[in-house]
């Protein structure tokens, strides 16, 4: 189910916004075979929820200015050359920016694990440091109980 907001419509058609509402289009459709087209809300409402031809002629006979808007939908359609030409463009860019952001992300890995290595290295540096000073503690205590004397 689609819908389709009233503001926007109105601020197609230049018509100012009392309320926000919302159109489910399927039920305006099952209306619109019932109606026709009766003014200028369904008209949009028919452009945009419709590609039947039977019912873009009907719009465009009623409704002179949409004439230049199924204008270029069909130019944009016959174009599809540039059209996925655009698009695989936009795939590349999209290619690159994840690909980059991938990178950012894996840099931004790489350095906190480097900072998480350098800091176990002051750890183990320090620790070893006190383990050197206990094992020349341990020496000259080992020497005291050697040497009778110095006691």
């Amino acid at each position: 189910m689609y819908f389709v907001s009233i503001a926007d419509l109105c601020a197609a058609a230049r018509t100012p916004v009392a309320f926000l509402n919302f159109i489910p289009l399927d039920i305006f459709r099952k209306n619109l075979y019932n109606r026709g087209i009766t003014n200028q809300l369904d008209a949009w409402l028919t452009f945009l929820s419709l590609d039947d031809p039977e019912w873009i002629v009907k719009l465009i006979q009623s409704h002179h200015e949409f004439k230049p808007l199924y204008n270029e939908v069909y130019a944009i359609c016959r174009n599809t050359e540039q059209i996925m030409g655009t698009f695989s463009e936009e795939l590349k860019i999209l290619d690159k920016n994840t690909v980059q952001l991938m990178i950012d992300e894996m840099q931004d890995e790489i350095d906190s694990q480097k900072n998480t290595i350098d800091s176990q290295k002051n750890t183990i540096d320090s620790q070893k440091m006190l383990l050197d000073q206990k094992e020349a503690e341990i020496a000259r205590l080992q020497k005291l109980l050697k040497d009778p004397k110095h006691l």
